[in-house]
């Protein structure tokens, strides 16, 4: 890679939104392809659904807000979901708060999709539409104007005889609104890909609006957003065309700011904060905001194999995230743009040479061992969702991987590689919400770490199946070190 000359770049906050959403869960691509004619089936998950209170208290979701740190559940004894103890308090709006964002009860957050709704495409009942406003009435980042958007509801009647729209139903079995779709010819227009969508862009806006009401820098300053959530936002003839950046941004208040989306799969959220660190490095845009939404389609994914186990559906939440990008304010940590990793298009799709690729590569150039890195956080996905389903302990794997290569560099005993992923890893803790799941889970641990001087140097590192869209066999991956200022 060239040398850079550039303006020094810094990551100044970010907050993430965790929608817990049982009702919402028969409508992932999994559920929604096996439920249909299995009446036992779905009796067995509606007896596995979590309340919010299960939710709240569920340890990896602590973690993920910032209410614990993620090294603590090495000590928490599994399974982590029979743990009760320390929730954060629920709130008179139905939310509980860590220090990196918020948990979100379903039933505000039904009302926050219709907020969200510019078309008139979401429908609730009189009786839940008036409960949500007295909810939402309460939440800080809900103004007047929004609870105007919520508008009175239809009867309940009239709900139950939509037959052509998709029911929204609470996790207790509760008919509250539908969804239409908004085309009788256009697949992209259908109720459940517009539900797709519209969860994406609230939990998006969520995150935004916490990290503008909280953060160093009003709405009106940011001046450019791109969102890396995986959901393609089009029609017919432009299935993934977006823009859902500027979406957000006009529910958020970003009335200066302009926008675009970018698609990588698992790694988008790392190539959208490297493309909008080369946009401030530029001095092109002093304030840049990535935001990425949820997946809804990883709703319950792995739901049989939590249901096979005797254990509660885990996969029940929505994530969002927002992140700012700044020019250096002198105290905020450095996302180092010498240190950046890259996949080409050479290097091959096996987990060694991507690994080699991402991590070994820029430590190589930068002249710095693998234990300079206080942290490496990857796919951070909780193994007590991707282990019963057979899909082992994926960040577990990744950290042995990164202690391998150190070990074939000759700066570790194999016997030491336990040890080393102990002191440099973590354990995973962040839902399976594909993208969000990738590093940024750890942002707001390593921007107070690197700030209070517990941690110096912070590797994110992001892989992306390329394959899946059966376009290309290739992988990909980027990587980059955050760096604290002492």
């Amino acid at each position: 890679m060239s040398q850079l000359t550039t303006n020094r770049v810094v990551i100044k906050d970010v907050r993430y939104t965790l929608a817990h959403v049982p009702g919402l869960v028969q409508y992932g691509s999994k559920p929604a392809r096996a439920l249909p004619g299995d009446a036992a089936l779905r009796e067995q998950l509606g007896a596995r659904l979590r309340s919010f209170d299960e939710a709240a208290a569920y340890p990896p979701h602590q973690a993920f807000l910032g209410a614990r740190p993620p090294e603590a559940l090495w000590a928490l004894e599994r399974p982590w979901w029979r743990s009760q103890g320390d929730a954060p308090p629920v709130g008179p709006d139905r939310s509980c708060r860590g220090p990196f964002g918020e948990l979100l009860d379903e039933m505000p957050f039904y009302g926050f999709l219709k907020i969200a709704d510019d078309f008139d495409l979401v429908t609730l009942s009189e009786e839940f539409t008036a409960e949500a406003r007295t909810t939402l009435s309460q939440h800080p980042l809900i103004t007047p104007d929004d609870l105007a958007r919520l508008g009175s509801g239809q009867p309940l009647a009239r709900i139950e005889q939509s037959t052509a729209a998709l029911p929204l139903i609470l996790g207790d079995g509760r008919l509250v609104g539908c969804i239409r779709s908004d085309h009788d010819q256009d697949t992209s227009l259908s109720a459940d890909v517009l539900l797709e969508n519209l969860t994406c862009k609230a939990t998006a806006v969520l995150a935004l609006r916490a990290l503008l009401h909280d953060g160093p820098v009003p709405a009106e300053q940011v001046e450019y957003l791109i969102n890396c959530g995986e959901e393609a936002v089009g029609d017919r003839y432009q299935r993934g065309g977006g823009n859902l950046a500027k979406a957000v941004g006009e529910l958020s208040g970003c009335v200066q700011a302009t926008g675009a989306d970018v698609k990588a799969f698992c790694c988008g959220p790392v190539h959208a904060l490297v493309i909008a660190a080369g946009l401030v490095a530029s001095g092109l845009f002093r304030e840049v905001a990535v935001v990425g939404g949820c997946s809804l389609a990883k709703l319950g994914m792995k739901f049989l194999g939590h249901l096979k186990h005797d254990q509660p559906v885990l996969e029940d939440v929505l994530a969002g995230v927002a992140i700012l990008v700044g020019a250096d304010d002198g105290h905020s940590p450095v996302l180092r743009l010498d240190s950046v990793g890259k996949h080409p298009v050479s290097a091959g799709a096996s987990q060694q040479a991507i690994f080699q690729a991402l991590v070994a590569a820029p430590l190589q150039r930068l002249g710095w061992r693998f234990d300079a890195i206080d942290r490496y956080a990857t796919e951070l996905h909780d193994p007590e969702i991707t282990e019963p389903a057979g899909s082992g302990n994926v960040p577990l794997l990744n950290y042995r991987l990164i202690g391998a290569l150190a070990t074939i560099n000759g700066e570790l005993k194999r016997e030491a590689i336990p040890d080393f992923v102990t002191a440099h890893g973590m354990p995973g803790f962040a839902p399976t919400q594909g993208h969000i799941a990738s590093a940024v889970p750890y942002l707001g641990h390593a921007i107070a770490g690197l700030s209070d001087g517990t941690l110096q140097r912070v590797m994110f590192l992001a892989k992306g199946s390329l394959f899946l869209g059966r376009m290309t066999q290739m992988a990909d991956g980027l990587s980059f070190v955050l760096e604290g200022r002492t």
